[in-house]
């Protein structure tokens, strides 16, 4: 209108359909290469690339709204020349000038497609959002209209960052002291959600939900903090009031997730109370109503300041159930590990408010569910689609939900639930729910099938070539993803570590982009609410970069619904914590001490002459060998160890950096790389399991002089067998 308004009534009746085509082509799905935005080598057009032939016709007749189109004083020197104008405005790409594009089949039969590799990988990039954090378990805003977001750590802190990017040096709250963690990697307690009340706007309510110690029982704490009548931006650590506590049998499987739905009811998310196979009673925890362990449980905090500090909901499903503890909402549930609802299609809303969940396996499958009320999600009877406990699996009056969709512990080893995507600024990702595995860093996404009501699956890869050579996008990230987010516009972030310690400063947040195609100019932008700040600023510095060589791409689940899924490790003895929720596995490089004497022999070194042979004096008892695909391995592989004359394997209870320093050094190596579990290398099934629960201090010669049950005594399969990957250089980062 503003453009218009400057010309006249005969001017605007012939030119006013060119001035209208070309400014909204800023609206185009090919946008970006309309405005040579694709090449960042390259400034970025002021009007979009036209075809010689259209060019043409607007200069004969509307040559002036070229100078009222732009501001670029090439465009303004050439207007009275319309052979060096059109060339100097034309694409060199003729297929994707306007308004050739506009007829171009080939061009537009994909629009509403992420763009996806020859193998179907989607191609997406991510901006670095936050950096320095000990394991971020969760990020929540407030839905206020500050925008500002809100990144909680596995130790018992949680930050402001304000929609600049900066975040406040004083935490919005702290109660690691009272917060039960520990530095082990994999250990799954400690500060594990976050929740703002639907109407924190008003009432100033925020929810957690940790790990505590109560008189050497360990619990799960929810409880409920006040904003700070003094700081908008710090809980008042004064107003904690316990809503409810859960005695924990296990440190793991801790549940973890805290929700309101659209009801306005908090949806609180346990773990079947931890060790393995949720052996509790006669059915376990999870299958039995009275416990609230291994359970989806919904309450009514609202109007709590008087009275009982939390109500039944009166349609919750078991009222009328004397068996059944009132606060269940649905059972099955082994342990949750991060769960969204769904905010709908962003203009019919189909879909909102339906509640997806990821839920970590056991030995063989990941699993994602769709939660509903009074539903039986199959734990411990069923593993994704397949039976874990035979006599429950046939039992006809399960009558368990499938999930939507499972994946093989090939593939990964602990799910961790993102979201659907309705978000503004990527709209080819709408309703793909995007997702991931802790253990093997592999992001996914399941595309509902309308017509079938089945989800199909895509993983999602980095992009290549240029897809993500934009200012301020990369293409990689750290291994463990431990949690999904979105921010109060909708838009989808997750926060991955290279080091699964609660202690270690390793913790990332991402934000997703799609560059397959952009929301108009304009039409995400967010004005935030202003906020009063109290504390210092901390500019955000971001620390990664792009990678010009593309990783090398994860082997491709098939995309079928019911696919196979996958396995976590899950310890039987509680004195290491270290299974599926928010950390597993030994990724961490760590230096050995050297072997007494000085430097560690080299493998291959000996007295003998070259060519000389001899006959092989048996290894000495605590001896170690690696094995890998039937051969020796060089540097990595399962460890098998000789004790009184024989070759056996080494169970995974456990097993860690400390034990794979010990064999490293055996084996002449200065530095341990990583302590593998599960038979990342294979079974040694023609061996006998000579060593279990293996505790290593790293300074023992051998594993003998380490703690360890009785040689041949063992609770553990070959699918525990332990290795190890040893290295000659230090590195910090995996």
């Amino acid at each position: 209108y503003r453009l218009s308004a400057s010309l006249d009534e005969r001017t605007y009746a012939a030119c006013g359909g060119h001035l209208q085509d070309l400014l909204c082509q800023e609206c185009s799905p090919y946008a970006a290469h309309l405005y040579d935005a694709e090449d960042p080598s390259t400034p970025v057009r002021t009007i979009p690339g036209l075809c010689q032939d259209y060019c043409v016709r607007a200069w004969r007749s509307c040559r002036s709204i070229f100078r009222a189109l732009s501001p670029d004083p090439e465009v303004i020197a050439l207007e009275n020349n319309m052979a060096k104008l059109c060339r100097y405005l034309s694409l060199e790409d003729t297929d994707y000038c306007f308004p050739h594009l506009l007829a171009n089949q080939n061009l537009n039969q994909n629009l509403g497609l992420v763009t996806a590799d020859a193998e179907g990988c989607l191609q997406l990039c991510l901006v670095e959002v936050a950096n320095g954090l000990r394991n971020p378990v969760a990020m929540v805003h407030a839905n206020d209209g500050t925008h500002r977001f809100f990144i909680a750590e596995q130790v018992g802190l949680v930050w402001t960052y304000l929609p600049d990017g900066s975040r406040l040096e004083k935490p919005f709250l702290n109660i690691s002291e009272a917060v039960l963690t520990s530095p082990w990697e994999g250990d799954e307690r400690g500060f594990l959600g976050i929740v703002f009340h639907p109407k924190f706007k008003f009432n100033g309510k925020v929810y957690v939900y940790y790990s505590v110690e109560v008189h050497y029982e360990e619990r799960i704490r929810i409880s409920e903090f006040r904003i700070s009548p003094a700081d908008m931006n710090a809980l008042d650590h004064g107003s904690e009031r316990i809503i409810l506590e859960i005695e924990e049998p296990a440190s793991n499987h801790n549940g973890g997730e805290l929700l309101f739905g659209y009801d306005e009811y908090l949806y609180i998310f346990t773990g079947d109370g931890g060790m393995a196979g949720d052996p509790f009673g006669t059915f376990g925890n999870a299958q039995n109503k009275s416990t609230l362990l291994g359970k989806v449980l919904r309450i009514d905090v609202n109007n709590n300041d008087r009275g009982p500090l939390y109500r039944i909901p009166p349609d919750n499903p078991f009222l009328s159930d004397p068996t059944a503890r009132p606060e269940v909402y649905a059972y099955g549930v082994r342990n949750m590990w991060r769960c969204s609802f769904d905010r709908g299609e962003p203009h019919t809303k189909e879909g909102k408010g339906r509640l997806f969940c990821g839920d970590v396996g056991q030995n063989k499958y990941e699993e994602i569910d769709i939660v509903e009320k009074g539903k039986n999600y199959g734990w411990r009877a069923r593993e994704g689609f397949s039976c874990y406990d035979k006599t429950l699996c046939t039992n006809s009056s399960m009558d368990d939900v499938l999930p939507i969709y499972a994946y093989p512990h090939k593939m990964g080893k602990s799910v961790t639930g993102g979201y659907v995507y309705r978000g503004c600024e990527s709209p080819n990702l709408n309703g793909l729910y995007i997702f991931g595995d802790f253990m093997s860093g592999r992001l996914m996404s399941l595309k509902e099938d309308r017509a079938t009501g089945e989800w199909q699956y895509s993983e999602i890869c980095m992009g290549t070539g240029q897809t993500c050579m934009f200012p301020g996008l990369i293409n990689n990230y750290y291994q463990y993803i431990i949690s999904f987010a979105e921010d109060e516009a909708g838009e989808l972030y997750f926060m991955s570590t290279g080091v699964p310690s609660a202690t270690a400063p390793k913790g990332v947040v991402y934000k997703v982009v799609d560059t397959s195609r952009r929301a108009p100019p304009g039409k995400c932008r967010v004005e935030p609410l202003p906020v009063k700040v109290k504390s210092k600023r901390i500019p955000f510095v971001p620390k990664e970069a792009f990678i010009l060589k593309t990783p090398t791409p994860h082997p491709r689940l098939r995309t079928t619904t019911e696919a196979p899924r996958r396995r976590i490790p899950d310890p039987n003895t509680p004195r290491r914590p270290a299974v599926d929720g928010v950390g597993q596995g030994n990724r961490v490089r760590t230096r050995t001490t050297p072997a007494p004497g000085g430097r560690a022999p080299e493998p291959g070194k000996g007295g003998e002459k070259t060519g000389q042979r001899r006959r092989k004096k048996p290894p000495g008892n605590g001896a170690v060998r690696l094995m890998r695909q039937g051969r020796r391995g060089r540097g990595r592989g399962r460890v098998e160890v000789f004790i009184d004359g024989e070759w056996g394997t080494v169970c995974d209870d456990g097993w860690g950096l400390p034990a794979a320093a010990v064999v490293c050094r055996q084996l002449g190596f200065p530095y341990a790389a990583r302590a593998t579990k599960k038979a990342e290398f294979g079974e040694g099934t023609s061996l006998r399991i000579l060593l279990d629960d293996v505790q290593c201090s790293g300074q023992e010669r051998t594993l003998l002089e380490c703690s360890h049950a009785d040689v041949g005594t063992h609770n553990c399969s070959h699918e525990e067998d332990a290795g190890v990957v040893c290295s000659r250089e230090e590195v910090t980062d995996w």
